[in-house]
């Protein structure tokens, strides 16, 4: 049994951020609000706007604000490599810059992690529908057939794959090995925390979308690589090659091969 952190000061919270500069104030105030947060990492991957001076800025009034640099744009999964690297908190989650996700609901994603009951939360937008802005049915379509095509391979029943509220015990996150680009995290983290035998959960958030002409990013490339990534890391990687060291777990996972 994984010994539960208190629930003060036990989070580290990773903001990947690429031309941000409209949001970034807000999301980080709201964050820092927050009694469970420890630290706020920005990953700045090399925005061409004034992303990293905001930061730094806000940086020098309150030490918990941490700004990592990339020097060219890398993508948001190496952001969140270099943010999980830094990370000093019990319990990690992922915060996007755009304010797509509200930072009050995070105490309810991680409050399964800190009654013991999981080692991972994925904040679910289709579980039990909060508030979600309606925009684009391809993409709900595409997210639909993504989620269902993961859990085949997975034998996962997730809801909702692409979120992107997850929060980890740090521990998880320290020790995987990620492999993916782009947008490839959401596949490849889910892959590997069913293969380790994870306990997994699902709390339902609100959704507050952008449309393209507002910043949103993905694009269909994605999509196409995402179900490259779903077999790819179902068929082709083992439980053993996704972990430097393969963590304890909330729940005693079955045989591991």
């Amino acid at each position: 049994m994984v010994r539960m952190p208190e629930p003060h000061h036990c989070l580290s919270v990773v903001i990947p951020s690429y031309n941000e500069e409209a949001t970034i104030t807000q999301v980080i105030q709201q964050v820092l609000r927050l009694d469970s947060v420890g630290e706020v990492i920005v990953v700045n991957d090399c925005s061409k706007d004034r992303t990293a001076e905001i930061v730094r800025g806000l940086a020098e009034f309150d030490d918990r604000i941490v700004l990592l640099q990339h020097d060219v744009n890398r993508g948001k999964t190496e952001a969140l490599k270099t943010g999980f690297a830094h990370i000093r908190g019990a319990i990690v989650i992922v915060q996007d810059a755009d304010l797509e996700y509200d930072p009050e609901e995070i105490p309810d994603v991680i409050q399964p992690i800190l009654d013991g009951k999981a080692d991972v939360v994925y904040g679910s937008r289709f579980l039990v529908r909060k508030a979600s802005r309606v925009l684009y049915f391809y993409h709900f379509l595409a997210n639909k057939l993504l989620t269902f095509t993961s859990n085949l391979f997975t034998n996962i029943n997730l809801t909702d794959v692409e979120t992107g509220y997850k929060a980890f015990r740090s521990d998880i996150m320290r020790n995987m090995v990620i492999t993916s680009s782009g947008f490839g995290f959401e596949i490849e983290v889910t892959a590997k925390v069913a293969k380790l035998g994870c306990a997994i959960y699902e709390v339902p958030i609100s959704y507050y979308g952008r449309t393209y002409e507002q910043g949103k990013k993905i694009g269909m490339k994605d999509g196409v690589a995402a179900f490259w990534y779903i077999l790819k890391y179902n068929l082709f990687c083992s439980v053993r090659s996704s972990y430097v060291r393969l963590p304890s777990l909330v729940e005693k996972p079955g045989s591991i091969s």
